[in-house]
């Protein structure tokens, strides 16, 4: 069996869906409001069939599984397909590929962040835009300090 933290780093540029029985997941920090409108309109009308959405933030045990296998949600969403992991800007890229958005909000996401190289670039400003809401909200950045 091959290591997540190897997958991730040999994953190929477009989704592969590893077990076409599985479900997608994304997971997400569920204290950031942009984070979870995005997940949220992602699940329902993104046009991904059986996309899981799971928050981070409340899921305790999945944010220190991905934690312990290098993947922290502070440093951004975490795409899962099987054994195959995609974190960041990476993991919003390959979600983006797959959406096939009838609502606007997600066709300019959808058009800003397919490329890997353009969400390499935009994602910053991504984590930026969490960082200020959660600090607004009173929420530490990373769920798991005090």
């Amino acid at each position: 069996m091959r290591s997540i933290a190897s997958t991730y780093r040999s994953a190929p540029p477009l989704l592969c869906r590893q077990n076409p029985w599985m479900s997608l997941t994304l997971v997400y920090d569920g204290g950031c409001p942009f984070c979870r409108h995005f997940a949220l309109r992602s699940e329902l009308l993104g046009g991904i069939a059986d996309l899981q959405i799971r928050d981070g933030r409340a899921d305790h045990g999945l944010r220190r599984d991905l934690r312990q296998r290098g993947f922290d949600l502070n440093n951004g969403a975490v795409l899962l397909d099987g054994e195959q992991v995609w974190h960041g800007s990476e993991a919003i890229a390959v979600l983006c590929r797959q959406l096939t958005p009838t609502d606007p909000m997600l066709q300019l996401l959808h058009g800003l962040f397919r490329n890997r190289r353009r969400a390499n670039l935009l994602y910053p400003g991504l984590l930026a835009a969490r960082q200020l809401a959660l600090g607004l909200r009173g929420l530490p950045l990373d769920p798991d300090s005090p």
